[in-house]
């Protein structure tokens, strides 16, 4: 007689589209065969927000307004999936989050027990993220950190960077194993040649924590030295006026694509010599694992998550996210030289396949993490 699955809720604030296709159903695909699995999340506007296993909330007019609704009702939504679902066990992405849960899981008077996931560095999220006013908040934010940490039964953790931060509260992570990344897109074919033309891809929210100001300011410096070069940015957020600016001053060195779905950035990635990742703040990035497994050179930021994966001259480049002229410096010397870009590349490459990350991999931990927390 077969195991019943252990029942798992997952909550973050990330965004679903429903139905699931491509890098997103292969995940929870994988995961539904490890685990019986229900989602609290969010949803893109115009998109579903219901079927069997998600239940999402849609974007709210005005925007400002929408992230403080999502968390002031997340404890009431979390509160009805306890009583309806039972789960054994929570996967909680975020230390905001994980205090909703709690709550949510003090009216219920319920028994399942919560794993914080901890993606990357609580602090930024309201220094680095979105509009100035969520300064206002940085108080409450940290304040909200031990209580997660220290409440929750379990923490898993992706990077050094964030390990240590869940240490700095006296708690060791259960778990240490960084976000899904689609194996099936990104590394299950060999990396394309590069291109003819050289370019550099930047993919992510356009968002101060990703250092997107540096890059804009570090491309202008670069294009006034390349014969020739493109950027490509892929991702929207609150800078797009910063991303729409750059593209109508240099049309011919600069395009913009607000979202690509996993098969269109593996594209993109193609297209460039290198993926450029200049975050302030990262955990393990997704992006540049995936940059890694399509034999592309990352110019990252020296924080964080990022030396994780990066080492400087060998995989590719560390620089000072605040330093635009560092970043185009390293733009112009990976652009300029296609065999130094080559090397890079192929040992990008090699280090990705040391991460051996597919979507049953990615279950399967996540399945070991559930039965662990429940045998304490």
């Amino acid at each position: 007689m077969h195991e019943p699955k252990p029942r798992v809720l997952f909550v973050s604030r990330e965004r679903h589209r429903l139905p699931l296709e491509g890098a997103q159903r292969r995940k929870w695909e994988a995961l539904g065969a490890e685990l019986d699995v229900r989602v609290l999340g969010a949803a893109p506007a115009g998109w579903p927000t219901r079927d069997g296993r998600f239940d999402l909330v849609s974007p709210v007019r005005p925007r400002f307004l929408d992230g403080a609704l999502f968390y002031f009702l997340l404890p009431i939504r979390i509160l009805r999936e306890l009583r309806a679902f039972r789960p054994e066990v929570a996967i909680v992405q975020g230390v905001h989050e994980t205090c909703a849960f709690l709550l949510g899981r003090w009216f219920a008077g319920v028994p399942t027990k919560v794993v914080l996931d901890v993606q990357g560095d609580w602090h930024e999220s309201t220094r680095l993220y979105g509009s100035s006013l969520r300064r206002l908040l940085n108080p409450l934010s940290d304040a909200m950190a031990p209580l997660a940490v220290r409440g929750a039964n379990a923490v898993k953790t992706v990077s050094t960077q964030t390990t240590e931060l869940v240490r700095g509260h006296g708690v060791e992570p259960a778990a240490v194993f960084p976000a899904y990344v689609d194996a099936k897109t990104f590394l299950e074919q060999p990396p394309a040649p590069l291109s003819d033309q050289p370019g550099s891809v930047f993919v992510g929210v356009l968002e101060r924590y990703k250092a997107l100001d540096t890059l804009v300011q570090a491309w202008r410096l670069a294009v006034a030295r390349l014969h020739d070069g493109t950027l490509h940015v892929v991702g929207d957020g609150t800078m797009r006026p910063d991303v729409e600016r750059l593209v109508a001053e240099l049309p011919e060195h600069t395009r913009w694509s607000p979202r690509l779905d996993a098969e269109g950035v593996a594209a993109a990635m193609d297209a460039a010599w290198c993926v450029c990742l200049p975050s302030r703040s990262e955990g393990l990035p997704r992006v540049g694992l995936e940059a890694m497994c399509r034999g592309r050179a990352l110019i990252g930021g020296d924080r964080a998550g990022i030396p994780d994966l990066v080492r400087d001259g060998e995989n590719g480049l560390l620089i000072d996210p605040d330093d635009a002229g560092a970043l185009a410096d390293a733009l112009v010397w990976i652009l300029s030289d296609r065999s130094r870009a080559e090397r890079l590349g192929a040992a990008a490459r090699r280090s990705a396949e040391e991460w051996g990350i597919t979507p049953e991999r990615h279950a399967e931990r996540f399945s070991a993490l559930v039965r662990d927390t429940l045998a304490k």
